[in-house]
């Protein structure tokens, strides 16, 4: 089983964030720029929220609202799930899956140090799975499966 550590090695460092009071229509250019789908909220160096797309498709759009003169963290999901390097990938897609959520910022001695999303989770799925199956073939092409 792959770690959320050795996920986060394959990519970039970056952390994209956004402090609560700016306007949501700067953040999402900042996502549409980064073509991302979230974005942390912080404030003095600490987690405080996380800003999706889902946020604005729902919270802005829905009610009516303008994204120039609506603050971030009138939108933001103030209840953020978190993961720490030691998760297991498989422990990620599961709180993904019940929890409804497609991003999860990962903390380590109470800063964040990453954020992973769906696609990283199920892309390292994927990978861990067809290397299995192709140990498997190999295996039982070398006979090694006493038949």
């Amino acid at each position: 089983m792959s770690t959320v550590k050795e996920l986060l090695q394959g990519k970039s460092p970056q952390i994209w964030s956004v402090p609560p009071n700016l306007s949501v229509y700067r953040a999402l250019e900042l996502m549409a720029e980064q073509n991302i789908g979230a974005l942390l909220v912080m404030e003095a160096g600490k987690l405080v929220g996380i800003l999706s797309e889902r946020d604005y498709a729902r919270k802005v759009i829905l009610q009516g609202r303008s994204s120039k003169t609506t603050a971030v963290d009138e939108l933001m999901t103030p209840l953020v799930y978190c993961v720490e390097p030691s998760h297991t990938v498989e422990e990620c897609m599961a709180l993904m899956t019940t929890k409804r959520i497609r991003h999860l910022p990962v903390v380590a001695e109470g800063e964040v140090v990453g954020v992973i999303s769906i696609g990283d989770v199920v892309k390292a799925i994927i990978t861990e799975q067809a290397t299995t199956i192709k140990q498997l073939e190999q295996y039982i092409t070398a006979g090694g499966y006493g038949g």
